[in-house]
């Protein structure tokens, strides 16, 4: 259960719209032990240390952003945090879009061998220019993005593990 691995796109999610569309796509996904809702995930991954430096970044160059307001983005009590606004929002699903960026969050049940334990997702998309290129800088970023988003994803299982023993 200690593994962030490559998945695919859950068919119906809210990720799932991108593919086809010529985006670059990633989706990864891990087990947490016991339940944990999305709301609590949303607030666990925007509230890690590693996502704190991202905002200490964002807020540098565009805007500044809270873990009060983390949680009000998880409770769907905002409909934009830092650069990202709500595209869309299911009970389990949230996707968040930057620019040409797209940040997607699920959590559910596990349906695999792990009892009483969650899964969690996380995934980007990055739609093409309006000429269907996904842009060079993109091209040479994929490989960031894939190491980034595992750490990120990491980080919240263990913010949500770490909530759970106390």
């Amino acid at each position: 259960m200690k593994t962030v691995t490559a998945s695919e796109v859950p068919g119906g999610s809210l990720l799932s719209l991108y593919i086809g569309g010529g985006a670059y796509i990633d989706c990864y996904s891990t087990t947490v032990s016991g339940s944990v809702s999305q709301a609590q995930y949303v607030e666990a991954f925007y509230t890690t240390l590693l996502f704190k430096l991202e905002r200490a970044v964002l807020r540098v160059a565009f805007s500044s952003s809270t873990d009060a307001e983390a949680k009000e983005l998880a409770l769907g009590q905002a409909s934009s945090f830092a650069i990202w606004r709500v595209e869309n929002r299911r009970e389990a699903e949230l996707l968040l879009a930057a620019g040409r960026t797209r940040s997607w969050l699920m959590a559910g049940p596990a349906t695999d061998q792990h009892r009483n334990s969650t899964r969690l997702h996380f995934g980007s998309a990055v739609v093409p220019k309006s000429n269907g290129r996904l842009g060079i800088e993109i091209t040479a970023l994929k490989s960031f993005y894939r190491v980034y988003s595992r750490a990120l994803l990491l980080a919240a299982r263990s913010r949500l593990e770490n909530a759970e023993s106390h």
